[in-house]
């Protein structure tokens, strides 16, 4: 079987199961597109698609051989473009989760395309759930996230240690450095992070791993608005400490610690498995694990 048949399967499966749609697609006639998806059949001794009327209906095998073929359609084009850009002009394609997409990356960002203008940095933050899902269908060379992956296709590496503090308003009575038990802690009304952010899987880890149930009162994907929240006395936060740094700082707001719990983390790098990282990529990373300390030495 050759990539020629693992593009018009797929121009099929993405054209709604419809031959003669996939034959504009790919400018062939509706005769050809019928004969690779027979040599396919005939090939793996698998029916790819039911025959219903006139109607094709995708088979369990079907869905499989999709999988495979999306997967080795993309991987052709990425060394075409690779080989293309061997000079390291080009795109680069990274994702970050919300925390790291508006606290660190810009930096990284500035710094990588001061060094090599030709590579055009294309950023996309959202939470580290869906960042999965870009990263599984290579949309995204690599991606920063809070969180470890759960997909077994992709690689994680820490790149930078992090925790998350307890916020709260100073003008409850607090005081920066309390420690307080854990029932105090459970009495408390949470504002958090959104499920699917990796600060909020975090702190899911550490209240089940402690036996705590919580139910929060907020639960938004600004830092920012939670912080306010807190502030103003609404209730208390759990946050990346390097984002809410100068609010403790200021003296808005006070950390606390929670007698027996640790919130500390780690900053991931992640990518498929089978993805080849370009240099442009590599370099990239290796910014983020210097934290743009000494990066201005390397050159593509």
């Amino acid at each position: 079987m050759t990539l020629r048949h693992m593009i018009i399967f797929r121009t099929v499966c993405e054209a709604g199961y419809n031959s003669t749609k996939a034959a504009k697609m790919l400018h062939m006639s509706q005769p050809a597109i019928s004969l690779a998806i027979k040599e396919l059949e005939e090939n793996y001794d698998v029916r790819l698609f039911d025959r219903i009327g006139r109607r094709l209906k995708i088979t369990d095998a079907g869905q499989l051989l999709l999988q495979y073929a999306i997967h080795i359609c993309d991987l052709f084009k990425d060394m075409e473009t690779g080989l293309r850009e061997w000079d390291s002009k080009g795109i680069l394609r990274v994702g970050a989760s919300i925390t790291i997409g508006s606290q660190f990356l810009p930096g990284y960002v500035k710094d990588f395309s001061d060094i090599n203008p030709g590579v055009d940095v294309r950023v996309l933050v959202e939470q580290s759930d869906l960042l999965e899902k870009r990263i599984l269908a290579n949309e995204l060379d690599f991606a920063l996230t809070e969180g470890i992956p759960h997909n077994e296709k992709i690689i994680s590496e820490p790149y930078m240690e992090d925790h998350l503090c307890v916020i709260c308003s100073r003008d409850k009575g607090w005081q920066q450095g309390q420690v307080i038990s854990r029932e105090e802690f459970k009495r408390q009304r949470f504002l958090l992070r959104e499920h699917g952010s990796g600060t909020r899987e975090v702190f899911d880890r550490v209240m089940e791993q402690a036996g705590i149930h919580i139910v929060p009162v907020w639960e938004a994907m600004s830092t920012s608005a939670l912080t306010n929240a807190v502030i103003t006395g609404l209730g208390i936060t759990v946050l990346p400490y390097r984002v809410v740094k100068r609010d403790i700082d200021e003296g808005n707001i006070v950390s606390v610690e929670i007698d027996g719990l640790d919130f500390n983390r780690s900053f991931y790098v992640i990518h498929h498995k089978d993805k080849l990282l370009m240099s442009s990529a590599v370099k990239f990373i290796d910014l983020c694990k210097q934290g743009g300390e000494h990066f201005k030495d390397i050159r593509l």
